[in-house]
């Protein structure tokens, strides 16, 4: 049996793009499209309050970014993107090129050739999000990406160091402190100064969200990404301040954020509300996480770890955790989520920033049909086949011919009967003549 202790918002009342956010990104795409840097500069202006002489930053101005930050900041960033690099190369490696005969002269076979270039978006308004630059960055040049352009909005009236620091040491090839929907659509339209991506990449604001949506198409995206989801699989094993405190830590991304504790145990259904307001006395980002689980969290309690398994998929989290006796249980069984972290000595933090899987994921129940982002996203698995006998192609040939006239293409039927006539026997040439 299945009891909503405590329910959050309506589907309805989650929509993230409504007719004016629409309406909003489409003008600004338009404007763009039609005046291109200088729209750019506008709205960087209107938004930002940021009009620099140029947004690419120099390797001056890099530097600069660099040298302000402490030792142990850079030794920080560099030990994230090492994790995170070292477990892109691994994944690329699983990306195997592959060349098979099927028939006698007949071969057929797939490379995995990367995206040319591509836009990474790193957000910076409530939260500088350095993290993202090395998700997008790093992964991107793990898996053979040419050419990298980083965008970030100024945070404070400038280019946010840290986050310079990791697109520069993540591999970044062009950086710019730009922002917003026209960051986007800089980077996918193209501009006087950044020349057009074949992808943009990076989460964002649901105008940002919007932005991705609407230009799906000129280019390629990873996802289109809502607010930060948890859901926590915990049984009678989980005492209430985990519980609590791995709920608020991902609420605290903004008021939009689902928390969801799923439990087989009535007594952390009864604790865990208690546990989050003691937390949320002295938390500095209380202010936000509170709005986030009055308005977003949930408890549900259930009965069977069988109804644990079903409720968690139908849910469908961006980041789901198991705090359970058997985390590996879960392993087995869950199919819709965008990321598993199995057992108390993992969280979701580790993932968002440091551990080495990727952070960027699908919510809003798009983990029911794809993952998140890796080096994968930027692969295109292009296949190629050839036929290297008369026999062979003479084969498919008398084949392919009488496929071709079952659905009345007639210019295809003679592609065909081209190769039987050319490399045919004479009684394959007599039938197609």
């Amino acid at each position: 049996m299945i009891r909503r202790i405590k329910s959050g918002q309506s589907a309805e009342s989650k929509a993230q793009s409504g007719a004016q956010v629409r309406a909003t990104v489409e003008g600004i795409l338009d404007d763009i499209t039609a005046r291109g840097g200088a729209a750019v500069r506008d709205y960087s202006q209107k938004f930002d309050r940021w009009s620099p002489p140029h947004f690419r930053l120099t390797a001056g101005e890099i530097a600069d970014c660099v040298s302000a930050l402490p030792s142990r900041t850079i030794e920080d960033i560099e030990f994230a993107q090492a994790q995170i690099r070292r477990f892109a190369r691994a994944q690329r490696e699983c990306l195997k090129d592959l060349e098979i005969e099927t028939l006698p002269g007949v071969v057929l076979g797939h490379r995995n050739v990367p995206v040319e270039s591509v836009g990474c978006y790193v957000p910076g308004g409530r939260y500088p999000m350095v993290a993202s630059a090395h998700m997008s960055v790093v992964t991107a040049k793990a898996a053979g990406v040419e050419r990298v352009v980083a965008c970030a909005p100024p945070f404070g009236g400038k280019p946010h160091p840290a986050i310079v620091t990791a697109m520069h040491l993540g591999g970044a090839d062009e950086i710019y402190a730009v922002g917003g929907v026209q960051a986007i659509g800089a980077m996918a339209l193209g501009t006087d100064e950044i020349a057009p991506v074949d992808m943009v990449v990076g989460p964002g604001n649901a105008f940002v969200a919007e932005a991705k949506r609407q230009l799906f198409g000129r280019v390629g995206i990873d996802l289109l990404a809502g607010p930060t989801e948890t859901l926590i699989i915990a049984d009678e094993s989980c005492d209430a301040e985990m519980a609590a405190v791995d709920l608020i830590g991902q609420a605290e991304h903004g008021p939009g954020s689902p928390a969801i504790l799923l439990t087989s145990s009535e007594r952390l259904a009864d604790e865990v509300p208690n546990a989050v307001e003691r937390l949320l006395q002295w938390l500095p980002t209380a202010d936000v996480a509170r709005q986030a689980w009055e308005n977003c969290g949930e408890i549900i309690l259930v009965d069977r770890i069988e109804e644990l398994v079903h409720e968690a998929d139908r849910i469908a989290s961006e980041h789901v955790q198991v705090l359970t006796r058997d985390p590996d249980y879960f392993l087995e069984h869950l199919r819709n989520y965008g990321a598993l972290f199995l057992g108390p000595r993992t969280n979701v933090s580790f993932g968002d920033k440091v551990i080495g899987t990727n952070h960027t994921l699908p919510t809003m129940r798009a983990a029911r049909y794809t993952g998140g982002l890796w080096v994968g996203k930027f692969i295109k698995t292009c296949t190629y086949q050839r036929v290297t006998t008369d026999a062979a192609s003479a084969l498919i040939g008398r084949y392919g011919s009488r496929l071709c006239e079952l659905e009345g293409f007639a210019g295809h039927k003679e592609q065909a009967d081209l190769r039987v006539r050319r490399y045919g026997t004479a009684e394959d040439k007599n039938a197609v003549v």
